[in-house]
């Protein structure tokens, strides 16, 4: 079986970051782990502020703040078979302390592929979708069901209920734009169609 590199992204004292390099070896995946402290860099501490520990695995950041040995190893085994895992849906939104840019280029790209599902980047700044709905009913249920999932991110998504549709629409306020947080609320509102496609 094939080694898998893993790039550890921590900082000195990080207790999380142990558990996630004790999952990681728990796993039963053979894997080779470069640590980088994010401290001795200022591009990768403004980027990864207090998301430590960060999981990259070829090339792709794949979990942050935490890791069970199952989910990391579904993950590899996926990205081996061809059918790659969406993690965003298991992170947590991260409130933003504002002095970040917003997310662009290739790292924005990268995250929209990750989360498809036919979410739109709107002129680099939000995040929109339309799901459709046979009846008000089931529309509003829907909607009741991402204000809940909302409040307990604690990342609030504009939200327009009409006849038989919801629009959810989401950026970071604090930058006016986009961050990981607003891909990690898509991904879990996503998640409450049940694979569902409007």
């Amino acid at each position: 079986m094939k080694r898998v590199d893993v790039t550890l992204f921590t900082r000195a004292g990080c207790s999380l970051c142990e558990k996630a390099k004790a999952a990681i070896r728990a796993s039963g995946v053979a894997v080779r782990i470069a640590e980088v402290d994010i401290d001795g860099d200022p591009e990768l501490r403004l980027r990864y502020t207090d998301d430590v520990p960060v999981i990259r695995i070829d090339g792709r950041d794949v979990f942050r703040h935490a890791v069970d040995p199952e989910r990391f190893r579904a993950y590899v085994d996926g990205e081996r078979e061809g059918h790659p895992m969406n993690t965003l849906a298991s992170e947590k939104c991260v409130p933003c302390r504002g002095g970040v840019p917003p997310l662009a280029g290739e790292e924005l790209a990268s995250l929209t592929r990750e989360l498809g599902g036919d979410w739109k980047v709107v002129d680099g700044h939000h995040l929109e979708k339309e799901f459709r709905f046979p009846d008000f009913a089931q529309a509003l249920a829907f909607t009741n069901r991402v204000g809940a999932v909302a409040e307990d991110e604690g990342h609030h998504p504009d939200i327009l209920l009409a006849w038989g549709k919801v629009r959810v629409t989401t950026w970071t306020h604090k930058i006016d734009g986009l961050t990981r947080s607003d891909f990690v609320l898509a991904a879990k509102i996503d998640a409450l169609t049940n694979s569902r496609t409007p």
